[in-house]
């Protein structure tokens, strides 16, 4: 008899304990819009970036918790520079974005705030922002990309988006201030089938670099520099290339990623 009954208890606490399992999530999904562009402050060009990790960092902080708040899981931008997010709760956020551009939220080494043009918006239905930034480098191909027996020719030219004067003025209060922080260190053509061709979305085989030490890259400044493709592409084939460089500063500095500035993608044909 007392099998009997410790029989029915256990399955009695099973049948609860599948209930709380089973049971109906009656929250409601996720479902408000937020859109954004990130562009140059002074030319209103958009900042063209990678679409990854590499890229332009959107992070979004809901404060309708009060002080006691962590950020969403955070998105990057599309390579255009535009984002969008489809599956935020409404609410108050603060959004702010981090790229290949002086830090729109800067402070000391002491914490103590220096500039902050992050923005705090109420996100209900579709919501859009529009941040102007002031991007480290410019990067273009210049003319069309020359091809002769798979290797693609293009010249890349790099001038500041930023002044050197003014970069150090916004980054050394913020402490730890390096001169080298300003050195152009690589110049990249990256290769791929993809439209979306980048550091993510390259082909190894194809793509190339030039590495610059220093200040080496000074001189070349404002100049076309030539970069070749690796390897040999297949004949009949369609690629398409986008040029970036970058500096020797990490972007948020904590992090230490250092974000290449690029080009408009060109599409070229292999003959």
């Amino acid at each position: 008899m007392k099998n009997i009954r410790l029989y029915s208890l256990l399955c009695t606490l099973l049948l609860l304990t599948s209930c709380e399992i089973f049971k109906i999530d009656n929250y409601e999904e996720p479902s408000e819009t937020l859109q954004g562009e990130v562009v140059d402050a002074a030319t209103g060009e958009p900042i063209l970036t990678d679409q990854g990790s590499e890229g332009i960092r959107v992070r979004l902080t809901e404060l309708s918790w009060g002080d006691n708040v962590t950020h969403n899981p955070d998105f990057y931008c599309m390579p255009d520079g535009t984002f969008q997010n489809t599956k935020i709760f409404k609410g108050e956020y603060n959004v702010r974005v981090d790229g290949p551009f002086i830090p729109l939220v800067r402070e000391n080494s002491e914490g103590v705030p220096l500039e902050d043009k992050s923005q705090t918006v109420n996100i209900e239905g579709v919501t859009k922002v529009k941040f102007e930034v002031q991007p480290f480098l410019k990067v273009e191909i210049v003319g069309d990309p020359m091809v002769s027996n798979g290797v693609i020719k293009a010249k890349v030219r790099v001038v500041r988006g930023v002044s050197e004067e003014e970069f150090r003025e916004k980054i050394e209060p913020m402490g730890n201030y390096k001169d080298e922080y300003k050195n152009i260190t690589d110049i990249q053509l990256f290769v791929s089938y993809s439209s979306t061709v980048g550091y993510r979305a390259r082909d190894e085989r194809w793509s190339s670099s030039i590495e610059y030490s220093g200040n080496s890259f000074n001189a070349l400044l404002g100049e076309p520099v030539t970069i070749k493709s690796n390897g040999t592409i297949p004949s009949g084939r369609k690629v398409f290339v986008r040029a970036a460089a970058r500096i020797n500063y990490g972007t948020p500095e904590a992090t230490g990623t250092r974000r290449w500035n690029y080009s408009e993608p060109m599409e070229v044909m292999i003959p």
